[in-house]
């Protein structure tokens, strides 16, 4: 009699792959930066849905993600089962209801076994983490297949108006805290990088995304939520807006970069970092210290 034929391996949900994990305990011991600036950020930071099907790709077949500094859910692929981690509890708060578990917790330390799901994902957070080296190591050691990281390039990012021509400061906080290109490819395994061109009408009002829409600069809800501006002092994100209205007015911004509104999509330095893994790799302390 012929064998019963063996059902398919089901892939643990993200409720299973938290289980037993003490969300207070996971919490980092300081407050989250995004407790503080994380109010209202999510009507602002609105996946958009090209960049979401860039991302989907890149993840390619994984079934399973943990989404590592997950925010308010943006870019959660709905057919993966996906466990998301952030240290803020504002930003948990603002998840939608048929999200995935959250997770209190650090990218340096992640409450997960090893190779427990397909792909690990980042997305806009590796500028704020404690140990970038500890963390790529923790997004190696849990996942199977892929790591996929959504970054921005300093090279291009410092030169993009805002900061070269009204907050030059923001080069020595924000642009600063982005490892480089080159450094990430030479540190993951099997790593490519994937350039993302960003729309004028980009609906996730991220810093850089605002290139055609200087207006936006001036809103002070939008700057609210975009950690670069936080991170200047007040007098200095002050003058910069200040003088940027000025220009404005004057028409001194268009007559330089009147052609930007006229552009459909830019490469301002967004990049899609894709690691490949396989069994083979040591994936404890296998990321070199920048």
């Amino acid at each position: 009699m012929a064998g019963r034929e063996a059902e398919p391996e089901r892939p643990p949900s993200g409720r299973e792959m938290t289980t037993g994990v003490d969300n207070e305990m996971q919490a980092p011991a300081a407050e989250a930066l995004y407790d503080s600036i994380g109010v209202g950020y999510a009507p602002l930071r609105r996946p958009d849905g090209r960049l979401a099907r860039a991302l989907r790709e890149a993840i390619g077949a994984a079934t399973s993600i943990v989404n590592v500094g997950a925010g308010a859910g943006s870019y959660e692929p709905p057919d993966c089962a996906v466990v998301a981690l952030e240290p803020s509890a504002t930003m948990i708060r603002q998840r939608p209801a048929a999200a995935g578990p959250a997770v209190r917790g650090v990218a340096e330390a992640l409450p997960l076994a090893d190779d427990c799901v397909d792909a690990a994902l980042a997305v806009f957070t590796i500028h704020h983490w404690a140990d970038v080296t500890s963390g790529l190591n923790e997004l190696t050691r849990v996942a199977r297949r892929r790591v996929v990281l959504l970054t921005m390039d300093p090279r291009l990012l410092e030169q993009h108006w805002v900061v070269a021509e009204y907050a030059p400061e923001i080069r020595q906080t924000h642009v600063a805290s982005f490892p480089s290109i080159a450094w990430l490819l030479g540190a993951l395994p099997g790593a490519r990088a994937v350039e993302w061109e960003v729309p004028a009408d980009c609906s996730d009002l991220f810093m850089a995304a605002l290139w055609a829409r200087p207006e936006a600069y001036l809103d002070p809800a939008i700057r609210s939520a975009t950690s670069a501006w936080h991170q200047l002092p007040a007098p200095i994100a002050r003058r910069a807006v200040e003088r940027l209205g000025a220009d404005l007015e004057a028409g001194r911004w268009d007559a330089r970069h009147a052609n930007l509104r006229r552009t459909s999509t830019l490469d301002v330095g967004v990049r899609i970092v894709i690691a490949e893994l396989t069994a083979t790799d040591d994936r404890r302390d296998r990321v070199p210290r920048r």
